[in-house]
């Protein structure tokens, strides 16, 4: 039997599969992370602050990325994809397709002049939300690892036009080369993690919302870069509509999710603890701010979650109503006007910003990497689990294990706690393969 590189696959750069793989190299086993977006930290390092302790994100996950570039076992591929994997258990070829950045990742100090001076800008952020605008060059977020620029080769004007080039002439590094091609790479590894996280579902087409109708809409992760201090606002919680501080907000639970219509007829586990805290940073931001949470049913079930949401109560003053909750218009204001019901009765009430708690879906590629694993889907598009009791690890594929939110839904912790399983069981592959080679 051909003798394989003792090392493992990673796939997907966030929490999850940063927590895999530093306790594989920890181990001395060499980890391939590969990330598809032009920076490791996923969507934890979106966020502000993580609940139920409050702690800032970042300030957590950011040291743990930085190890994860710096372990002299890993090998951090970002803009890169899977493309193929062949072979079992112990012995897989796995193909990797490494996009051009166009910026060399070994000269760019992260200085950022370029970004200052390139002409194409106002291209949407999605990074921020599409709050605020970036360029055609640009840092995908200001903690990013590696600290590297990246073109945008669709709204480059040198690449599309060959005109321009201004972000390589005031490069003192000589770090802009739009000669760079996509590479496709091969490792032989012994097994492989997935942890490709999740994506957040648009509300838009849910029109009871009014999200994209009335400017005071906001979607939950909208929320959180507006209250980042290194989000759009620099932490200043303002309204779409003129800028001002609200007075009061509305947080509304289940939306998309727990729905039928909109196919996602799950819990997504997370959302009850996420307004909550939202709720909480509200009121440490805004003196005095009056907050309302609408919710189906109050699913906060994990270690000193219910205490979580009593202290909300008690300290923050968060009134918390048991109603499903819609936006049927707004004021001349520009206030959402909420509506719901209590026993039975049909009530509004006025905001001045409204919060979705919008449901955390799929991540986009998914269907497409089920089939290049060759691993299984569940109903909802979340890659299946042999038995979510006895092997919530372990893939349709031996020797695939998976990790993170990508199984279905969970919070920080059980991510973390995922993906350190899923390096255990990576392990007995490599241990066994050694054994039987």
């Amino acid at each position: 039997m051909e003798k394989t590189e003792s090392s493992v696959l990673v796939i997907g750069g966030g929490v999850a599969g940063i927590q895999a793989s530093l306790d594989l190299a920890d181990k001395g086993v060499i980890v391939h992370l590969v990330e598809k977006t032009p920076s490791i930290g996923g969507r934890m390092a979106q966020l502000d602050k993580t609940f139920p302790t409050n702690d800032c994100s970042i300030c957590i996950l950011a040291p743990k990325m930085a190890d994860c570039f710096g372990h002299p076992n890993i090998n951090v591929w970002t803009m890169s994809e899977v493309v193929g994997l062949e072979g079992s258990r112990g012995n897989f070829k796995a193909k990797v397709l490494k996009k051009a950045r166009y910026v060399d990742e070994n000269k760019c100090t992260g200085c950022g002049e370029c970004l200052e001076k390139c002409p194409t800008k106002e291209l949407p952020n999605t990074w921020e939300q599409k709050l605020t605008t970036r360029r055609a060059i640009y840092m995908q977020f200001m903690q990013a690892v590696p600290r590297v620029a990246v073109i945008d080769p669709e709204n480059c004007r040198f690449l599309l036009e060959g005109k321009c080039g201004v972000c390589k002439k005031v490069c003192k590094r000589e770090a802009i080369d739009y000669e760079q091609k996509d590479v496709e790479m091969e490792f032989n590894v012994a097994a492989v993690v997935v942890a490709t996280g999740f994506d957040v579902w648009d509300p838009t087409p849910s029109t009871e919302y009014g999200y994209g109708k009335y400017p005071n809409v906001f979607t939950a992760m909208e929320y959180e870069r507006i209250i980042n201090a290194a989000g759009p606002t620099h932490g200043h919680i303002q309204r779409r509509s003129d800028g001002n501080e609200p007075a009061t907000m509305a947080y509304i639970q289940c939306v998309g999710s727990r729905n039928l219509k909109t196919g996602h007829p799950y819990c997504c586990s997370v959302c009850c603890m996420h307004s909550t805290k939202e709720s909480m940073l509200a009121r440490e931001h805004i003196e005095g701010i009056k907050s309302t949470i609408f919710y189906k049913d109050m699913r906060a079930c994990s270690k000193g979650f219910n205490e979580y949401v009593e202290r909300n109560k008690r300290d923050y003053g968060v009134e918390y109503i048991n109603s499903d909750a819609t936006v049927q218009g707004q004021k001349e204001n520009g206030n959402p006007i909420v509506s719901f019901d209590i026993a039975g009765k049909s009530q509004q009430r006025e905001f001045d910003m409204v919060v979705l708690a919008t449901t955390l879906v799929p991540a986009k590629g998914n269907v497409e990497l089920a089939k290049t694993l060759g691993i299984e889907l569940d109903e909802f598009q979340f890659f299946k689990a042999l038995d979510h009791t006895l092997e919530p690890i372990s893939s349709s594929r031996p020797g695939v294990y998976l990790a993170g939110y990508c199984a279905g839904p969970m919070d920080i912790p059980e991510s973390v706690a995922m993906g350190s399983a899923a390096a255990a069981k990576a392990m007995e592959a490599l241990v066994q393969r050694k054994v039987f080679a």
